[in-house]
């Protein structure tokens, strides 16, 4: 099932709080309950494998030699794909696919998208074992859409400890990709995004052959200046203004408050400049919000006309949000850090783990297809599900719970930072593996005291209650 609800957050390494290079989306589906888990496939040498999508039948031989890579999949790829949507490799190469986005009729009346082509369901299984740099994911990814065509439009994001590339396929075999400025942020909300073109500065764009050509000769190019790709390539419809830009709008907003816009322009910068210096917590602000502090907010006070005017971005099918953090102030065997949020990102926590490990916690690796309050998947959005049921009495609690819980992990990153000067090699992984699972463990009975201590809570709230004498 193709994702055709995400939202994402782009962040240069100038532009962030400490260095980082940051790259974050919600995993959204259509369905709320689609359980996803969370593992480390090992690196690969001289195997012989076939890939088959269950989804469209893509079918490809896989290189015989892949990277260590961390994957959050489906827990049913044989009936529901296999998604592995985003992760590390083990050169700290981030992939997070896709961005669901759309071409007009226009561009794929001459160039159709390819139903049987590489789409998002097998993309990051087919790219992030092989790649050695952001640029190199693009570079790679555009050879394989270059022979095997593409069914969807995707937004497919790379980083590495120094760029961060975003990457648009519109049609069957065309894209562009640009890198995010150091000093710089952007937000993509399942609408084209990309805007001007510069086709002198490789260094920074890249994009499919023959897309010039491609656009002069079937005539594509709507502006009497420059080369737009979203005017190009996008759309600008009713459906966006109250599904797609408000979200851009929202991330902006918060990340530059001073300025001005109207959250239903399809004229939003794609690339963003803020003197406000950003966090991994503003990161995981952006993904986490519903319109909060606006009339726009569903949660809010406003008329239903406001409330229930725009789709917000964290929603109870967002089955995974996720911040991938790549640190230049530390060593590379720590540097990549997977910010995982299992929840409704509303009400959850992002729990950090180091990609210097060789597997995940089984509460993340093992999910269950039903509910399990031993599965991280299902503990999270347990607790999402009880706070949003009684949200008036329960909200504070919940972000009590959350602003405690910051504090606490960042001090654990602390922590297991200085501990790590005691290791190298094999026994560093050994030690960050570890270190997962014990953050998990802490992070669990944290986690499950507010739940229970909730739903005993939520007991005194029934409506089907009345007043009378204690000894009746």
């Amino acid at each position: 099932m193709m994702e055709k609800a995400c939202t994402t957050v782009l962040v240069g390494k100038n532009a962030s709080i400490d260095g980082s290079t940051m790259v974050a989306r919600n995993d959204d589906t259509f369905l709320p309950i689609a359980p996803h888990r969370f593992y480390m496939h090992p690196a690969e040498s001289e195997v012989n494998e076939t890939i088959t999508s269950s989804q469209n039948g893509f079918t490809a031989k896989l290189p015989s030699n892949g990277y260590r890579h961390s994957a959050v999949p489906n827990i049913n790829p044989a009936k529901d794909g296999i998604y592995d949507e985003s992760g590390f490799n083990e050169k700290n190469v981030a992939m997070s696919a896709t961005e669901s986005v759309y071409g007009n009729p226009k561009s794929l009346a001459y160039d159709p998208l390819i139903p049987g082509g590489l789409a998002e369901d097998s993309m990051p299984t087919m790219v992030l074992p092989y790649i050695d740099s952001a640029k190199d994911g693009v570079s790679y990814l555009g050879k394989l859409i270059a022979k095997y065509g593409s069914p969807e439009g995707n937004g497919v994001i790379f980083s590495d400890k120094n760029d961060v590339w975003y990457m648009e396929i519109v049609t069957g075999h065309h894209w562009v990709a640009q890198r995010i400025p150091d000093d710089a942020y952007a937000v993509a909300a399942n609408q084209v995004a990309i805007q001007q073109i510069d086709f002198n500065d490789p260094d920074n764009f890249m994009w499919s052959e023959g897309i010039q050509e491609f656009v002069e000769t079937n005539h594509l190019n709507p502006d009497k200046t420059g080369w737009n790709f979203r005017h190009i390539f996008g759309t600008s419809t009713e459906k966006d203004r109250h599904y797609n830009t408000p979200r851009v709008w929202f991330g902006q907003h918060y990340l530059n408050p001073e300025i001005e816009q109207d959250p239903q322009s399809s004229e939003l910068p794609f690339i963003c400049h803020t003197e406000h210096k950003i966090s991994v917590e503003d990161v995981g602000y952006v993904l986490s919000s519903h319109y909060n502090e606006t009339p726009y907010d569903p949660f809010g006070h406003a008329d239903d006309k406001d409330r229930l005017k725009f789709r917000p971005i964290s929603m109870n099918r967002t089955q995974n949000s996720h911040v991938l953090q790549i640190r230049n102030n530390v060593p590379d065997e720590l540097s990549a850090i997977f910010w995982l949020n299992f929840g409704v990102p509303a009400f959850s926590p992002y729990v950090p783990f180091y990609n210097n490990a060789t597997d995940t916690d089984p509460s993340y690796s093992n999910t269950s297809e039903t509910m399990n309050l031993d599965d991280a998947y299902w503990m999270y959005r347990a607790l999402s599900s009880v706070v949003e049921g009684h949200y008036s009495k329960f909200i504070q609690e919940d972000i009590d719970y959350l602003t405690a819980s910051q504090e606490q992990l960042r001090a654990r990153v602390a922590e297991i930072d200085k501990k790590a000067a005691d290791y190298s090699g094999d026994n560093l992984t050994e030690y960050l593996t570890d270190a997962n699972h014990e953050t998990v463990a802490a992070m669990k009975k944290r986690t499950m005291t507010l739940f229970y201590h909730l739903l005993t809570e939520g007991l005194t709230l029934s409506k089907l209650t009345f007043n009378m004498d204690k000894n009746l």
